[in-house]
């Protein structure tokens, strides 16, 4: 044994003589060492790698109080199998997780066959329970579909009751998220009175108390409310709204006549083609008919409403005319007396040749925003219920459009009534607006029409989403977007 220690001293002593007289032995020793070193530090990093993720799976698996940071009591830590470490388990770990998806919370569970409670519970909405708040779809602003402004524009017309609810898409345009249109003829018997009648004022307000609802279900970021013809000309009109601030809880704001044309020339910015050099646009209300000429031969502006030369706005619409010369037997006797009617009232409108030879060109065009053309448009197409998908921006021409006119007058009112496009609310009207029409094609006669299911609350839209920057920071998302979904 004392042998084999001294020879093993004498290698050793050789050895070291050796790499003395060597160099290269001496490198390849430190290379050796330094290979060593990097092994052990390459093992420890894995081992520190390996306790991070058990760390990382302990916190994901622990009850929730460990996740914040709470000291779990006697109850939690005997109760290891509980449904809670059950759910916990079937969830996905967070090392299996993709980067920037961690779990940060697991769902409470719940009995069989129950729902959580947080869906069963009617969120409050400023102010008013069992509005449950509701979601805008996607716009192509960045963000989530929940950062989408909306805004909104209610009209209430001598006619109509009407109101939209809509998210900006692309520039100049907007998707309604929701909607509400009823006939409540507020101007009923305001020619012969002066007055609004107690009836009237009650269906308007039973339908302004439908678009409170809406407008309190949605989180609107802006909105305008206007109150048009009816409302500016009665005697009454300002004690009516006063009703309506006290009932209702919304406030109208009646606007002016050329306010009123300018609202109808910006809802149609969108239809108009690149080719037009000049329009007529003209919006046939319940108690006004507003009309506009438009130039747009020499610049085109995204705002059609500032291409207006000249405007008028008539003191009669389809309720009006149809109380004063009888809507629902109409003759061609009447009909006629209807037509001259407005076309007196045309004359008195100094500016409207203002036009000139544009309105002879065939880049000149009329563009008709009211329920009138519409409803002609819905019955030339032979539709066994209205879709304003086909008619809206659809063209008419001159022939078509007397065509319509006389199988209207010839008509008795339950036919009228009988077809899907006019129905019993509007029978009685609808020949009204078509002798305002035709009083307008006399005077600029166009061999064609374009039909436009739109109006005052899109022009509202328009300006409110322009003046408030809503299409500054679009971005398209990929889906096609349009003027309504």
């Amino acid at each position: 044994m004392a042998e084999q220690r001294k020879r093993a001293r004498r290698r050793k002593r050789g050895k070291n003589a050796a790499q003395k007289n060597n160099p290269f032995a001496e490198n390849l020793s430190n290379q050796s060492s330094l290979a060593e070193q990097k092994a052990t530090d390459a093992n420890k990093a894995k081992l520190s790698k390996r306790k991070r993720r058990s760390r990382r799976k302990k916190t994901t698996t622990q009850p929730a109080a460990f996740q914040s940071g709470q000291a779990p009591n006697n109850s939690q830590q005997q109760g290891n199998n509980t449904a809670e470490q059950r759910v916990a388990a079937s969830l996905p770990r967070a090392g299996d997780m993709p980067r920037g998806h961690r779990t940060l919370a697991r769902p409470q569970p719940q009995p069989s066959g129950t729902q959580s409670p947080k869906a069963n519970a009617a969120k409050p909405v400023n102010g008013k329970a069992g509005l449950p708040q509701q979601t805008p779809r996607s716009t192509g602003f960045r963000g989530s579909a929940h950062e989408a402004p909306l805004y909104a524009a209610l009209d209430l017309g001598t006619n109509n009751c009407r109101l939209l609810v809509a998210s900006p898409t692309r520039p100049g345009q907007f998707r309604v998220v929701d909607a509400f249109s009823r006939i409540v003829r507020l101007g009923e018997g305001l020619s012969t009175t002066g007055r609004l009648n107690e009836q009237a004022m009650d269906r308007a307000v039973e339908a302004l108390k439908v678009c409170s609802d809406k407008l309190i279900a949605r989180n609107v970021k802006r909105s305008r409310l206007i109150a048009t013809e009816a409302c500016r000309a009665a005697e009454n009109g300002e004690l009516f709204l006063e009703r309506v601030r006290t009932e209702v809880g919304l406030e109208l704001e009646i606007v002016d006549r050329q306010t009123e044309a300018r609202l109808a020339v910006s809802g149609c910015g969108t239809l108009v083609a690149r080719e037009t050099d000049a329009i007529v646009l003209f919006d046939i209300g319940g108690g006004s008919s507003e009309i506009a000429l438009i130039d747009v031969s020499k610049r085109r502006s995204p705002r059609l409403a500032e291409h207006i030369i000249a405007w008028t706005s008539l003191p009669v619409g389809v309720v009006t005319l149809a109380e004063r010369f009888g809507g629902r037997d109409v003759t061609p006797e009447s009909f006629s007396a209807m037509v001259g009617h407005v076309s007196e009232l045309l004359s008195n409108f100094q500016e409207r040749h203002h036009l000139g030879r544009l309105a002879q060109s065939t880049r000149f065009h009329l563009l008709g925003t009211s329920g009138t053309v519409t409803t002609l448009a819905g019955i030339h197409l032979g539709l066994e219920r209205y879709d304003r998908r086909r008619v809206d921006g659809m063209w008419m021409g001159a022939d078509e459009v007397t065509h319509m006119t006389d199988t209207l007058l010839s008509w008795g009112f339950d036919k009228r009534v009988a077809n899907p496009c006019i129905g019993a609310d509007r029978a009685d009207l609808v020949l009204a607006g078509c002798a305002i029409l035709d009083a307008i094609r006399n005077v600029w006669p166009s061999e064609k029409l374009l039909v436009a299911d739109r109006g005052l609350r899109e022009g509202i839209l328009t300006e409110l989403m322009s003046r408030d920057g809503a299409w500054r920071h679009f971005k398209p998302n990929g889906h096609k977007n349009r003027q309504y979904s």
